[in-house]
């Protein structure tokens, strides 16, 4: 259902109030867009930035409606936002992404059986619902391997390696009950990014691949250019184009995906498919004319899609707990951009801000 080109004064609601929907609603603010923020908690971070902020469970019913009233299109910035709360939202005003997308993402069984059904390489894996099933599982797929929730699991959260000796009762009960999946371990030269920025006409761009690192299981830094052969930048743009193709999605969608070497079987396999902006693209914010967070406005307001050409390469990294008290020094620092997200209380693993170092030319030492 199209409802753009939305004209400036527009509203668009944002269902999260964490950074992501803070650099939306900052985007939008610039393209003369209004945002109003739906959060279940109080002082989110996207409020700050926001004209309108309404606080509420995603289950309140008369809330969502009421929120749904007042906004011209809806769209969310956390995959985890329940398919009953966009059916809801849905009555009353234009949502995008399309919940199905969502659907896909939240569980890690339907994700990879979607992009299996469309002949995209994916680990090997089972389904596990029982001790005995995981048992089974460890013994058709080895070890190294990972046992992972189907729901829910973000930044390492909600997984277990599995190794020779590792003990499975315990594996098993680690993750309460709930549903999971085994997942072949992958040995892989390096993990990428495609974002793909996809508009209400189907038109659909993409962003360089970003390389990324990771530090305790979370994103440390990503890098453009990536470190890999121009032939699997673009066989990787391939998979995200059949992807957001298949799901008929609008606005930003994240595919990661290992690169396993020109001589694997399958150099790319997708990891995972996050239906919404992402960490691993914060360096549009200064690398690119259009970022990230003004593409996904665009995309979602009806609007001409933007440019997604870099003009810098660039190194994006997070700053995550005690690292973002460094803020002085890293202000000072020449040619790097400083992001901080207004995040009142400092924790350990939490992510407080970003910076991206630039450099003119080619190659990013």
């Amino acid at each position: 259902m199209a409802s753009g080109p939305l004209t400036p004064g527009s509203t668009i609601g944002i269902l999260g109030g964490g950074q992501l929907g803070r650099m939306l609603a900052m985007a939008a603010a610039e393209l003369g867009l209004s945002c109003h923020i739906y959060c279940d908690e109080d002082n989110a971070p996207a409020f700050a930035v926001s004209a309108h902020q309404t606080v509420g469970a995603y289950d309140d019913e008369a809330t969502l409606l009421t929120f749904a009233k007042s906004v011209d299109v809806a769209t969310v910035e956390f995959e985890n936002v329940p398919a009953a709360t966009l059916a809801t939202v849905a009555k009353e005003t234009p949502v995008y992404p399309p919940p199905r997308a969502l659907e896909v993402s939240q569980d890690r069984l339907a994700e990879k059986t979607f992009a299996s059904d469309l002949g995209i390489a994916v680990a090997p894996y089972c389904e596990v619902t029982s001790i005995d099933e995981l048992e089974q599982a460890v013994q058709s797929l080895g070890t190294p391997t990972l046992l992972k929730t189907r729901r829910l699991g973000y930044d390492g959260k909600g997984q277990v390696k599995i190794s020779n000796g590792t003990n499975l009762n315990e594996a098993y009960e680690s993750l309460n009950g709930a549903p999971a999946l085994l997942e072949k371990f992958i040995g892989f030269d390096c993990e990428i990014s495609v974002l793909a920025v996809r508009g209400q006409d189907g038109e659909t761009r993409f962003y360089d691949p970003s390389e990324n690192r990771h530090e305790n299981q979370i994103l440390a830094e990503a890098r453009v250019p990536a470190r890999i052969p121009d032939q699997i930048a673009d066989d990787a743009r391939a998979i995200a184009r059949r992807l957001v193709e298949a799901l008929n999605y609008c606005g930003v969608l994240c595919v990661e995906m290992f690169y396993c070497g020109d001589q694997a079987s399958a150099p790319l396999i997708v990891n995972e498919i996050a239906p919404r902006v992402h960490n691993s693209g914060h360096w549009t914010l200064d690398a690119c004319i259009i970022s990230q967070f003004e593409n996904h406005i665009r995309a979602v307001a009806g609007w001409p899609l933007g440019a997604c050409a870099r003009h810098s390469d660039a190194v994006m990294t997070n700053l995550i707990g005690d690292q973002a008290r460094d803020w002085p020094a890293l202000a000072a620092e020449e040619n790097t951009g400083l992001h901080l997200y207004g995040k009142r209380q400092i924790r350990p693993g939490r992510k407080m801000g970003h910076i991206t170092r630039l450099v003119a030319g080619s190659g990013v030492e």
